[in-house]
């Protein structure tokens, strides 16, 4: 399927300003085709199978290209990690985005935390921007409904609350017992079946990563299939593989929502010259994958001689599969 060479891929290890999705350091791998550069980043406790959609993605940008946009630029919200609530209203002050995305239920008592959190995005908001929150799939579905409600008034009314339990049945029981709109997001991207989560009832939106579902192509049937307002979110990478990301929100028919394509600021560096950040609120739509800076390749090649050997094979074996 492929002539990749896991030889010729570079490793890289990027700090981030603040602990995000428990890490504090992400790596991933930069590969060259024919079509440009592409990454492949699926998460380390993600199994071989799982990574090897984002490896299929990874070949689409790099060997075949996207499909064409149909706008030019995709409103975006910023998101603010499980921070004080001074560093979150800065941040959103910072953005020039009107809506921001808040990382909630950091760890088993945050909920005090949370509400002070998700205030300050608010204040910094003002009433016209939308708050909308991330509990990663953390909670039972009693604690999704009560700690909802209270975040929720928190936020003057949240536009949606993302994932806030772990399976397709404990969403669809929140949703029917909370006034505020539910998104899926790893009920979507880590399943056997990606349309399920809107068969059941169980989201009034669907967040889509075109990367841990094998690409702009499969993600656009998926969205397509699934027949919910879409959000297309980042799957925590650098410029190179965030464009891909910005291709399927370019691609998308139709999109009512800021997408969650703002997280180049969660990196204290990048790999290209001229990273994708948004401005005033809005990302352009990339025609093809921007090209690494050398001397940022070199500032951020993985330090570990190990480390990069367990990449280089991971890769060799997610490419068996793929091929």
């Amino acid at each position: 399927m492929s002539d990749l060479d896991p030889a010729a891929a570079l490793v890289y290890a990027i700090p981030l300003r603040t602990r995000f999705r428990g890490i504090t350091v992400r790596e991933g791998m930069l590969l060259e085709g024919p079509r440009g550069w592409g990454e492949f980043c699926p998460f380390v406790e993600y199994d071989d199978r799982e990574a090897a959609n984002w490896l299929a993605t990874t070949v689409e940008q790099i060997e075949e290209g996207w499909p064409e946009p149909v706008r030019d630029r995709i409103p975006v919200n910023c998101t603010v990690p499980a921070v004080g609530p001074e560093r979150a209203y800065s941040i959103v002050a910072e953005s020039g985005c009107h809506t921001a995305k808040v990382k909630i239920a950091d760890h088993p008592d945050s909920l005090a935390e949370d509400i002070e959190r998700v205030a300050a995005v608010r204040d910094a908001l003002g009433r016209d921007g939308a708050v909308r929150v991330d509990a990663n799939a953390v909670w039972d579905v009693d604690t999704a409904v009560t700690n909802l409600r209270q975040i929720d008034r928190a936020a003057q009314g949240l536009e949606y609350a993302e994932q806030p339990c772990r399976t397709i049945e404990e969403l669809a029981a929140v949703r029917r017992r909370v006034d505020i709109p539910i998104a899926a997001d790893e009920s979507i991207r880590r399943a056997e079946d990606p349309l399920r989560v809107a068969v059941a009832g169980a989201a009034d939106i669907a967040v889509l990563k075109c990367t841990p579902l094998g690409g702009v192509r499969r993600a656009l049937r998926v969205a397509q299939a699934a027949g919910l307002p879409c959000v297309i979110s980042s799957a925590l990478e650098t410029s190179v593989g965030l464009s891909a990301q910005l291709a399927l929100a370019g691609a998308l028919p139709e999109l009512d929502h800021a997408c969650g394509l703002g997280t180049v600021d969660l990196f204290t560096g990048d790999v290209v010259a001229e990273s994708l950040r948004p401005v005033d609120g809005y990302l352009s739509v990339p025609r093809t994958p921007p090209i690494p800076d050398p001397a940022l390749l070199e500032r951020f090649r993985h330090p570990d001689p190990e480390r990069t050997a367990w990449w280089r094979s991971r890769l060799e074996r997610v490419l068996r599969l793929l091929d």
